[in-house]
């Protein structure tokens, strides 16, 4: 979980820079895709936890 909000601040962060600052419109995107794969590994990790009873 502590990966996940890890690369959740990193993605926000990325993100803020990338709007803010002029000419650094490529930090928006990897923000983005940053978020992208926290979600998917948090996904990954939620689902391998659920074992049938």
């Amino acid at each position: 979980m502590s990966l996940f909000l890890f690369l959740l601040l990193i993605a926000v962060v990325l993100g803020f820079l990338g709007v803010l600052i002029d000419g650094l419109f490529y930090l928006l995107i990897i923000g983005v895709v940053v978020f992208l794969g926290a979600v998917l590994i948090l996904g990954l990790r939620m689902g391998r936890r659920r074992t049938p009873r």
